[in-house]
């Protein structure tokens, strides 16, 4: 399952059109959810929702990898991260979503970490 941050979800919907078109979806069973989908607040902080995606098996699917604070994703991930960790998925340059290229790209990244993902557990972050 992939949980779309709540500051991306158009864009993690881009993607899952994307995924759909190339029909990634026919062989990786996969689902895009969202915080509502899933009832969390959008004002979770990223250690909230870190904890969450692990505690449900998800990949969280971002933008946002910062240390402004100690409950960031960043900081997170330094303290809490395990070889068992499900990897985080950064979107690296959000506004290049809009165009098909990019995207693609993001999208076939995504079926990767998917596809090898006993390889990718404990790799705290990639990005596209």
């Amino acid at each position: 399952m992939i949980l779309a941050d709540h500051d991306i979800e158009g864009q993690a919907k881009l993607i899952w059109r994307t995924l759909v078109a190339a029909e990634w979806l026919e062989l990786f069973p996969l689902k895009l959810v969202t915080f509502e989908d899933v009832g969390l607040s959008i004002d979770s902080s990223d250690r909230e929702v870190w904890h969450f995606a692990q505690a449900n098996w998800m990949i969280l699917l971002t933008n946002n990898r910062n240390m402004k604070d100690e409950d960031s994703l960043e900081q997170t991930i330094r303290e809490e991260n395990t070889l068992t960790s499900l990897p985080i998925l950064t979107i690296g340059n959000i506004d290049r979503i809009q165009e098909r290229t990019y995207r693609e790209e993001c999208a076939d990244r995504l079926v990767e970490i998917v596809m090898y993902l006993d390889n990718n557990l404990g790799v705290s972050n990639f990005y596209s």
